[in-house]
């Protein structure tokens, strides 16, 4: 497996605050290209062996905009067994439902645009059901839950020129922590 040629923008640069168009199908060369070099990249940062190799953060999703490409796009790779990955490729997602119940990643968020330690909790739902189109233009609905349904949340966020540090109280960072579920 070969690193892609891609650079992460850090939370300085100011196209991470926009939010990302609609795509339109068929999609381009470029397009498909960004989703694969994600998808390759979040792979190769999950593996020991590249992790130390390239110097890479592990890193479960990446959003277009995290690449430059303010589109409605993301990918979760989620290592199911070890190096057995599961890819999930989002395009022009939206939220349909949502559980009430919230929860916290205990040891906190991060990010591959956030580059410090950030200390405080994110709320999110325990699950969430999503419409949205794969590659090839085809609806699909998903219903995500803990871990991973974290991880869909904190990539629609970027969509929207949101990042995981937006949600934490600056003046009481593990404010209603007693309300949710840490996972």
């Amino acid at each position: 497996m070969k690193l892609p040629n891609i650079t992460i923008l850090d939370e300085s640069d100011k196209r991470l605050r926009k939010k990302s168009q609609e795509v339109t199908f068929p999609l381009n060369d470029t397009q498909r290209q960004t989703i694969n070099n994600m998808i390759t990249y979040l792979t190769m940062s999950q593996i020991k062996e590249t992790q130390e190799k390239y110097h890479l953060r592990a890193g479960w999703g990446l959003s277009a905009v995290q690449v430059g490409l303010l589109e409605r796009i993301f990918v979760i790779v989620e290592e199911i067994e070890k190096e057995t990955f599961k890819h999930y490729i989002v395009i022009n997602p939206k939220i349909l439902s949502h559980s009430e119940e919230k929860i916290y990643v205990g040891e906190g968020e991060g990010c591959l645009s956030v580059n410090r330690d950030v200390v405080g909790i994110v709320p999110r739902y325990a699950r969430i059901t999503i419409s949205a189109y794969d590659m090839d233009g085809n609806p699909y609905e998903i219903r995500v839950r803990e871990d991973v349904a974290i991880a869909f949340q904190h990539e629609l966020d970027h969509l929207n020129g949101i990042l995981f540090v937006d949600h934490i109280n600056k003046k009481n960072p593990f404010q209603g922590k007693e309300l949710m579920r840490e996972i």
